[in-house]
């Protein structure tokens, strides 16, 4: 009975000798292991959308087109219809209004500059002139990062609403669509802290290489949104190579 609980005692000994002495190998093995830097984190790219803000609405109809089409009816139609095709493109699109209703400048000027957008386009219409006319701020243009006030916060992104009018310009060129450039206050564009431009549509006069079309063409209309939504795509790609 002595002679066994020695054993037992002996077997133990050597049973927690060889487990510390294992504990210590693995010990050693980890701290000898080679150390794997952690993958570097990819950098988030902003976001790339476009707001849309159809004129007018509710109460203020705009101008009266043809006897049974106001412009507020006309611009979110085409609001609609923009939408659509930049969403088919995979652009994100906010705007200022999908229905009938009043929405004051300031609400369509807080919505654009809270959504940090690449672009504003403003949709207008009118009966006088022919063709697109395209409108960017008349403020004159001052160097981005100044602290500017509410009215001319559209001072600092002025070059950017001249390239990105000089966009839509080309893109309607294409369509065979006559365009009319101009600078002025179409408000709220004056708040927008992105670039933004007026797209104004008129009807389409008879040319040398134009046929005449209302503003009620439906083709008229297509080749129009079409090339906003090519200008757009365009507009993404220069911006995702901005530094």
């Amino acid at each position: 009975m002595r002679w066994t609980e020695s054993g037992n005692g002996r077997w133990c000994s050597a049973f927690a000798a060889l487990g510390a002495l294992l504990l210590c190998f693995a010990s050693v093995a980890a701290q000898t292991q080679p150390v794997v830097p952690p993958s570097p984190m990819a950098s988030v790219q902003p976001r790339f959308s476009v707001v849309i803000d159809a004129a007018h609405g509710g109460a203020d109809t705009g101008a009266k087109l043809t006897s049974g089409l106001m412009e507020k009816d006309l611009v979110l139609a085409l609001s609609v219809r923009l939408r659509s095709l930049l969403a088919a493109r995979g652009i994100s699109v906010i705007t200022t209004r999908e229905s009938d209703t009043t929405v004051a400048a300031d609400d369509r000027a807080g919505l654009a500059n809270h959504s940090m957008a690449a672009a504003c386009i403003m949709l207008h219409a009118t009966t006088t002139g022919s063709g697109v006319h395209l409108f960017t701020s008349s403020l004159a243009a001052v160097p981005n990062g100044r602290f500017l006030p509410w009215q001319t916060a559209q001072a600092a992104y002025t070059p950017q609403s001249l390239r990105l009018s000089s966009e839509i310009a080309s893109a309607l060129g294409h369509v065979q669509v006559p365009v009319t450039l101009g600078r002025a206050s179409v408000p709220p564009m004056d708040n927008f802290t992105c670039p933004a431009v007026a797209v104004e549509l008129a009807p389409l006069a008879h040319g040398n290489t134009t046929r005449a079309a209302p503003l009620t063409d439906s083709a008229y209309q297509t080749r129009i949104v079409e090339a906003l939504a090519a200008a757009l795509e365009q507009w993404r790609s220069d911006w995702r190579q901005q530094p």
